[in-house]
């Protein structure tokens, strides 16, 4: 199946629930993880701290990629290692420019999501099968950054920031799609 079609048909099914899910008491959903710090923010202080998070985010992905690329075997999972290294070493440098016009990273934010991506660098480290490992541990990884990724087009009103969120979604959920099919004939 085609990536792209399949994303308009979920984006069709998701605009078909829009009516109900308007009418829905919002109140009881939770921010996750990666989302809390930035739900309470708004402006140019939700900017900066998403932009921080991100990069840090997009750090610990590198680093998730370099602990197991040695060991990689699959060709397909070494072009998809390449392409994270490529495209958010890309992505980190525009964040940090954007950053210095906003006054500098947030630390606080950059620090916090640093810390939680530290396990998942160790657990890839550790792991016996290095293309099995890496694809399941970018799962989470990257539905975290479309979490992330979804906040900042609610409330970021920067168009810098709307693009990149937009491509990181984009791009992220493409590499689930292909990581899930990758996986369903090896389990």
């Amino acid at each position: 199946m085609n990536v792209r079609l399949f994303l308009v048909g979920l984006t069709a099914l998701a605009l078909v629930g829009a009516p109900a899910r308007a009418q829905m008491d919002h109140s009881m959903h939770t921010a996750t993880p990666d989302t809390a710090p930035l739900s309470r923010l708004s402006g140019k202080a939700f900017d900066r701290a998403y932009l921080s998070m991100m990069v840090a985010h997009h750090q610990g992905a590198l680093a998730m990629t370099r602990a197991v690329q040695a060991r990689l075997t699959d060709p397909q999972v070494k072009s998809w290692a390449a392409a994270i290294l490529r495209e958010q070493t890309r992505e980190i440098d525009s964040m940090n420019a954007w950053l210095r016009t906003l006054g500098g990273a947030d630390t606080n934010a950059q620090r916090l999501m640093a810390g939680s991506m530290q396990g998942m660098t160790a657990r890839l480290s550790a792991a016996g099968n290095a293309d099995q490992a890496f694809v399941t541990q970018m799962l989470p990884h990257h539905a975290s950054a479309v979490d992330m990724a979804n906040l900042a087009l609610q409330k970021s009103s920067d168009a810098r920031v709307l693009k990149l969120s937009r491509s990181i979604i984009r791009a992220q959920a493409d590499e689930m799609y292909a990581f899930r099919l990758w996986r369903a004939p090896r389990r």
